[in-house]
Formats: structure tokens, C-alpha cells, sequence
């Protein structure tokens, strides 16, 4: 007996390539709403889910593109309309299709609420004010600051090496001027996190600026002051040659 054995095989290719002609149809068509939906929500990616009476679609969406849609009914498994992996059976995809004209639907009118939304919205914006004379006069002060600080570059350059880095104390904070040669490279208060005065990347903020400004002098009398103990210092060694 041959049990079937000698029976002819139903072939599933042609159901198969319906399906898939159908399938990539849905996916060209969901593709736009996705673009749609990128467009109104903004960014790269995001989902959104719609409501119809058969039950949920969600769309989610990357780069412009379709990720997923999934339909979720009333009853029964999710279906994976679209998705990165593989298509949906035929079947669910049939039971899918008969729901998608009110997903279009759905979405047609989530984008339609939108119409009009602007209509009342001013775009009659205050003045905005000018930082200008604000950043003129902090550079101002920034440049005063410079040129007493390229001063001290100098002498430090004059008495203690091609380059390094003078640190004093003004009331109760770290003050350190770099040097590199007859130029500053930096000046920073506050040690490693505070605030660099003076740098080669750009000019302190404003009120950073205000707010250490009247201490630059006492920075400065300190240096003189250490200026004149070392001459002091100095002038007490003698060296004397025998004969």
C-alpha cells in the first residue's frame, strides 16, 4: 500500500508570492504614513498607537522609514503587518487587511486634527537685547587684565625659567598665572575647576569677570610683594673670591 505516497504535493508558491506582492504593497503604504508621522511628531523615530473598533494598530517608525505595524484585535494574537523579520502568514494577513482601511482612517484623522493649529499663534516676538556694550566692556576689562598679566610673563620669564606657573593666594582663593616664555598662557582662579580669567580658548563669562575683577589688584600687589622679599632675599648673599 502506498498511503499517498504517490499522491501529487499542493504547491504553496503561488499563495506565497500573493502574499508577498501584498505584503510589500502594505509596506510601501505604511511607509508613507510613517513618513507622515515622522514629519508631524519630529525626530528620527517614535510610534504611535491608533484606536479603531476592530482594535489597535501601532506604527513605529525610524529614520524616516517603517520599523513595524502591528495590529493587536479585539481578539486573538498579534499580527506583525510589517516588520524587520518575516512576513505574516497569509491568513493573518488577510484578517489584518480586512481592519487596514480603518487604521488609514484613523490615522487619516489623528493628522487631520492638527488643521488650523497655528492659525492663533503670534509670531510677533519681543526684541531681543543686545549683549553688545556688555561684551565690549568685559573685553575692555579682560584686555587690561592681559596686559598686566603679559607684564608679570616677563619678569617671572626674567628670574625663574623659560616657562612655568605662579600661584599666590587672594582672599582665601588660588590664583595661578601660567607663563610660556615672554607671554601668559593662562590665568585661573579657583584652581583646576574654576574660572580661567585669561585662556587661550576663549573670554570668561561676563559676570565671572565682574565678580574677580576688584581682586586683580591684590593678585597683582601680591606679586610684587613676592617680587621684592626675593630681591630682598638676593641681596643678602655675598660671594667673595680668595686670592
Amino acid at each position: 500500500m502506498s498511503h499517498g505516497l504517490d499522491s501529487d504535493v499542493a504547491s504553496a508558491d503561488d499563495v506565497a508570492s500573493r502574499r508577498d506582492e501584498v505584503a510589500a504593497r502594505v509596506r510601501s503604504h505604511a511607509g508613507e504614513m510613517a513618513r507622515q508621522l515622522a514629519v508631524l511628531q519630529g525626530g528620527d523615530y517614535g510610534q504611535r498607537t491608533f484606536e479603531t473598533p476592530d482594535g489597535d494598530w501601532t506604527l513605529k517608525y525610524e529614520a524616516g522609514d517603517v520599523q513595524y505595524l502591528r495590529f493587536e484585535p479585539d481578539s486573538g494574537s498579534e499580527i506583525y503587518v510589517v516588520s524587520s523579520k518575516q512576513p505574516p502568514e497569509p491568513a493573518e494577513l488577510e484578517r489584518a487587511l480586512e481592519a487596514y482601511d480603518a487604521f488609514v482612517a484613523a490615522f487619516n484623522e489623528h493628522v487631520e486634527s492638527f488643521d488650523g493649529l497655528f492659525d492663533d499663534a503670534t509670531t510677533d516676538f519681543p526684541a531681543v537685547a543686545s549683549a553688545a556694550e556688555l561684551a565690549a566692556e568685559r573685553d575692555r576689562i579682560l584686555e587690561g587684565i592681559r596686559e598686566v598679566a603679559t607684564a608679570m610673563a616677563q619678569e617671572l620669564h626674567r628670574y625663574d625659567g623659560e616657562y612655568g606657573t605662579y600661584r599666590t593666594t587672594v582672599s582665601g582663593t588660588r590664583w595661578e598665572l601660567k607663563w610660556d616664555g615672554d607671554a601668559a598662557s593662562y590665568l585661573r582662579v579657583g584652581g583646576s575647576d574654576g574660572t580661567y580669567l585669561l585662556s587661550q580658548y576663549g573670554p570668561a563669562p561676563a559676570p565671572e569677570v565682574r565678580r574677580l575683577v576688584d581682586d586683580v589688584g591684590a593678585f597683582v600687589d601680591s606679586f610684587n610683594e613676592d617680587v621684592a622679599d626675593l630681591e630682598a632675599d638676593l641681596s643678602r648673599v655675598s660671594f667673595e673670591t680668595t686670592a
